[in-house]
């Protein structure tokens, strides 16, 4: 939902970080060191280093926006490196709340089941909408730094991370943060698969007048 408010105010910081990294690294290379990155918060939320672990969450999300800005300076943009980026940041968030769970079972596994539940919902819906829309500008969103096809929601990315730095400021109270967070992604889902079918279906059914 803030994604579209947020991003243009990241975009010139990001840009000036990847002027100086550019002939460094590749966007691939800082895709793959922000998740490695990203990942150590996983056994640091199981101990309960929770400060440490907010330090590895962001530097993560930075990397996340860092490896686009540095692509489209450098004119390496690509599928592949859509495609590497996406798929890590599903399995870097899951991983967070895999964390919270491992640090107190009994007060947050069945919250963190929850909201991996929520996360299923809202992964499938951006991706197959993605899928689904592939080569129809019409469908296009107004985020042109995506790298997909974006189907927009109550909960996106600036939503997530806002989530993740408060269940590390506020761990004792996890459980409720993460059930909260994963009602919001539930009616993300609902409205993504509503909004997308109605989308994707007036595409269906418009004339072809490419002929």
């Amino acid at each position: 939902m803030l994604d579209r408010w947020t991003m243009p105010m990241t975009q010139g910081p990001l840009e000036a970080l990847a002027s100086k990294l550019a002939g460094r690294v590749s966007p691939d290379q800082v895709t793959l060191l922000g998740f490695i990155v990203g990942m150590s918060a996983l056994p640091l939320l199981a101990f309960e280093y929770y400060a440490l672990a907010l330090v590895a969450i962001i530097i993560n999300r930075i990397s996340d926006g860092l490896d686009g800005a540095l692509a489209r300076l450098t004119g390496k943009s690509s599928e592949a490196g859509g495609f590497l980026d996406i798929g890590l940041d599903f399995v870097f968030y899951a991983a967070v709340v895999l964390g919270f769970a491992l640090a107190r079972p009994e007060e947050n596994a069945l919250a963190a089941a929850f909201l991996l539940f929520a996360f299923i919902g809202t992964g499938t819906s951006f991706l197959a909408f993605a899928i689904a829309a592939r080569g129809q500008d019409k469908l296009r969103t107004d985020l042109p730094n995506k790298a997909f096809y974006y189907l927009e929601g109550l909960t996106e990315g600036t939503e997530t991370v806002a989530a993740l730095v408060l269940f590390c400021l506020f761990p004792t109270h996890f459980a409720w943060l993460a059930s909260l967070f994963a009602i919001a992604c539930l009616i993300t889902t609902t409205t993504r698969l509503w909004g997308g079918y109605r989308a994707l279906k007036t595409q269906d059914a418009a004339p072809d007048r490419t002929q």
